[in-house]
């Protein structure tokens, strides 16, 4: 199923009692009310193959098709990669969009592109993070509608994303200052508690801890001709949010995998991007606004780890075949599906929107790379056509929005960029994306110059 809208649909769109939501700034703008209170970012860090997953080409010639064949979907005429059988069976849950694309090449920058809806001034290429960088999109909404009741509006997991070996840009709050960062955990599977530090401790009642509180208030207040100092301001947003989180213990019983049946956590998979997952689906089942789950905490960190599934990446210049067939795929295939299962069967698909997407894709034409290891033919960055799939908060089910040329080298109908996406999501959760929010100066900031995808949505 395609999505596009003709002549009655736009009238119905635009007559149907569309309401009027003030923006920040005050200009009023028509934007349909978003049915998301959640977002739930999936991210395949390295460049996912389209070719190998959303949008096979098995009409192709063979150094495009790949080594692999295509598999019918749960949609009569969607076809999918024969690797994500689990996948395949949901594709009457989601929309998968067949025409991203942008121009950037390198992980870094595209990154940044992707979770910021941003360019970086230095296009491909795989920058440091700095306290100029614009925010990423949680910060964003920390910063225009924080959560009431939790201490965190958004949390990243299986984080920091690193691009190659160092954390990537666009995954921080920038300008806005660390108060708007969300809350990063690396390996959930770690013995070591998630919180560590943070865990509360018997021999610190709840009237000792709110002592410390009120001896730390008081010490605040005797430095309060430091109160405009940037590690002041920061601290304080800071100070606040640990402990709101200690004194509050249905937040960080959220955490505890432990309390998770067994076969639910075997049905994830046991590893660090199924745990991450499931740990996703408790936090969006608690409220939390924003959560994103870095599927691969690293671009390629196969090259170190050729044996440890956890350290792969998508980012497969070579040897592609075998990663995706022994390594990437069986595990994505397990993990995401068991993930939209499970918000389906919750009643949380609803009201949650669940995106997978990662930087860029791979390019059309399977060749080995000299300056990569590894010994057969993979695929290199390409940016100008990929796929990314979502799912939930009034998104069509059972369909694709846009395509592919014939080759999957271009798009063919519909392309959307990154800054497209990103005001998708906002526009999801009730926040005209046209919108602006405020720097720690007050300046007014454009949340994005993306348009949302009103297409996508039944």
């Amino acid at each position: 199923m395609r999505i596009t809208l003709n002549r009655r649909d736009w009238l119905r769109l635009g007559l149907a009692g569309i309401p009027w939501l003030s923006s920040p700034l005050g200009a009023k703008t028509p934007v349909l009310a978003g049915k998301a209170k959640s977002v739930l970012l999936v991210y395949t860090s390295g460049g996912m193959s389209q070719f190998e997953s959303w949008d096979p080409k098995p009409n192709a010639p063979a150094e495009v098709r790949g080594a692999f064949g295509s598999i019918a979907t749960s949609v009569p005429g969607i076809r999918f990669g024969e690797l994500m059988p689990r996948v395949a069976s949901l594709a009457n849950r989601m929309t998968v969009i067949r025409s991203m694309s942008h121009d950037d090449l390198d992980h870094g920058s595209a990154a940044y592109l992707t979770l910021t809806g941003q360019p970086h001034a230095r296009k491909s290429s795989n920058p440091l993070p700095t306290p100029n960088d614009f925010p990423t999109q949680s910060a964003i909404l920390r910063r225009l509608r924080p959560a009431k009741n939790l201490p965190y509006t958004a949390v990243h997991l299986n984080g920091p994303l690193l691009a190659p070996q160092l954390p990537s840009v666009g995954q921080n709050a920038g300008f806005l200052g660390r108060a708007c960062e969300p809350l990063i955990l690396g390996d959930v599977t770690d013995e070591l508690p998630m919180l560590q530090g943070l865990e509360p401790r018997a021999e610190l009642p709840k009237l000792r801890l709110d002592s410390r509180r009120s001896l730390l208030n008081q010490l605040q207040g005797a430095t309060a001709l430091l109160s405009n100092l940037p590690a002041t301001v920061e601290r304080d947003p800071l100070n606040r949010q640990a402990y709101e989180l200690l004194s509050t213990p249905s937040a960080t019983r959220a955490f505890d995998l432990e309390d998770e049946p067994e076969r639910v956590r075997d049905r994830y998979g046991r590893n660090r991007a199924g745990q991450a997952c499931l740990l996703a689906r408790r936090l969006v089942e608690r409220g939390v606004p924003w959560v994103t789950v870095f599927f691969n905490h690293g671009i390629r960190g196969q090259d170190k780890s050729p044996n440890d599934t956890d350290e792969y990446g998508w980012d497969t210049h070579n040897d592609i075949f075998q990663s995706m067939r022994d390594h990437l795929m069986p595990r994505f295939d397990l993990g995401f599906s068991a993930l939209l299962e499970d918000m389906e069967q919750r009643g949380l698909l609803e009201t949650t929107l669940v995106v997978c997407l990662g930087e860029f894709g791979r390019a059309p034409r399977v060749a080995l790379e000299p300056r990569f290891d590894g010994a057969t033919p993979g695929r290199k960055h390409w940016g100008m056509c990929y796929s990314i799939a979502m799912a939930g908060a009034g998104v069509t089910r059972g369909a694709t929005y846009g395509s592919s040329d014939k080759i999957g080298a271009y798009p063919s109908l519909n392309p959307v960029t990154p800054p497209d996406v990103m005001a998708t999501l906002f526009h999801a959760l009730g926040i005209d994306p046209a919108g602006h929010f405020q720097d720690l100066a007050n300046r007014p900031v454009p949340i994005t110059s993306g348009k949302p995808l009103l297409g996508l949505f039944a």
